[in-house]
């Protein structure tokens, strides 16, 4: 009988999904440069909400993309997505918490259901 194994970023939305993680767990990155307003890259975004999940949840670290760069000032909000082996996805909503000087803080929350991955027909 086969072994069916979950992928990472699978067992991550899986645990998401079941209610595993903090509603909203917070998070700080620093910045670089001497900005008005710190910006933290989509790069920088992704790599940290990912970490942040995979800590939270024990599993590997999750593929994350994030669309645009992440403004350091508070209420500022920008939608991450998790994407699993299957295809499947998980939104990840990221808010600007506070800001003290280059160090932007956040709130990260994921979606309650993930999307299922689009059959190939």
């Amino acid at each position: 009988m086969p072994i069916t194994r979950l992928s990472a970023a699978a067992s991550i939305a899986s645990a998401l999904a079941a209610g595993v993680l903090l509603v909203g767990c917070s998070v700080s990155a620093s910045t670089h440069g001497a900005e008005s307003t710190p910006k933290l890259s989509a790069d920088k975004l992704a790599t940290t909400v990912a970490k942040k999940l995979a800590a939270t949840t024990g599993q590997p670290t999750p593929h994350i993309t994030c669309p645009e760069d992440l403004v350091g000032k508070v209420g500022t909000t920008t939608r991450c997505k998790l994407t699993a082996d299957d295809g499947s996805t998980l939104g990840v909503s990221v808010t600007v918490s506070s800001v003290e000087g280059s160090q932007i803080n956040f709130n990260v929350k994921a979606d309650d259901t993930p999307t299922p991955a689009r059959s190939a027909n």
